[in-house]
């Protein structure tokens, strides 16, 4: 019974240090606490950054794809407009019979080099590689190829190169063609977003007026070129087909 004090003596010297010890816990857990605090603030700001540069750089595709389909629109209704009028026109500057099929070639250029600035030289993507996985730039070089070939076809009909029938029939079997691939445009800039539903139904809903006045243009224009009784009303008609594509196109918005 005498060295029974050394054991409670042992207990009460080690009472003074346990809260030392759970103070030291306790200061670890809260650092740890902290570093766990200051990694999800690491981490929500670099998502902060990321929806920021992301909403910076769908409004940049925005803007670019409205300028691109608005001055193809200008173009497209300055030469229905110089068609209409071409007669009278022609009669006091011949060289305004040159204008119409001008502006197919300057619409047609603008699109194949400006359409998509991704690509080289604008920036580093390849035109062969981006063509073969990126539908949408696929589809905007055809539609460059079309207004081109429209454009250098309309001119070599202006200047007499080209008499033949099939010159004839060249512009309205294309602008039917490229009406319905319209139909099938595939459009990235209706992919994201909070609100991408409702902008791409806009953007279909856009494209299928494009196509229902495409096709009505291309059949007007076949009907002008065959000789019936109908042919100079149908000549009329087709131009304001048209200028009115060209008026769609300059109000087109994402």
């Amino acid at each position: 019974m005498k060295h029974t004090w050394i054991p409670l003596l042992l207990i009460i010297a080690g009472i003074p240090s346990l809260p030392a010890q759970t103070a030291e816990q306790t200061t670890i857990a809260n650092a740890d606490h902290s570093m766990h605090q200051g990694h999800e603030m690491h981490m929500q700001h670099g998502d902060a950054v990321d929806d920021a540069a992301a909403v910076a750089k769908r409004l940049a595709d925005k803007k670019e794809s409205e300028f691109n389909h608005h001055l193809a629109g200008f173009f497209v209704f300055l030469g229905g407009l110089f068609m209409l009028a071409q007669g009278s026109l022609i009669n006091r500057w011949s060289p305004t019979k040159y204008v119409w099929p001008l502006t197919f070639l300057l619409s047609g250029i603008f699109v194949l080099v400006w359409s998509d600035t991704e690509l080289w030289p604008f920036h580093d993507h390849a035109w062969l590689e981006t063509l073969k996985t990126n539908p949408e730039v696929l589809q905007h070089k055809t539609f460059a190829v079309l207004l081109l070939a429209l454009g250098s076809i309309e001119l070599g009909r202006v200047t007499g190169r080209l008499k033949g029938v099939w010159a004839r029939l060249v512009f309205p079997v294309l602008a039917v063609g490229g009406s319905i691939l319209l139909l099938f445009h595939h459009h990235e800039a209706g992919m994201h977003g909070p609100n991408h539903m409702e902008l791409m139904a806009r953007i279909q809903s856009e494209h299928m007026q494009y196509a229902v006045v495409g096709i009505g243009l291309g059949v007007a224009k076949a009907f002008a070129e065959i000789k019936t009784r109908r042919q100079a009303v149908f000549a009329s008609i087709w131009p304001v087909f048209m200028m009115g594509l060209g008026i769609l196109l300059m109000f087109y918005t994402e």
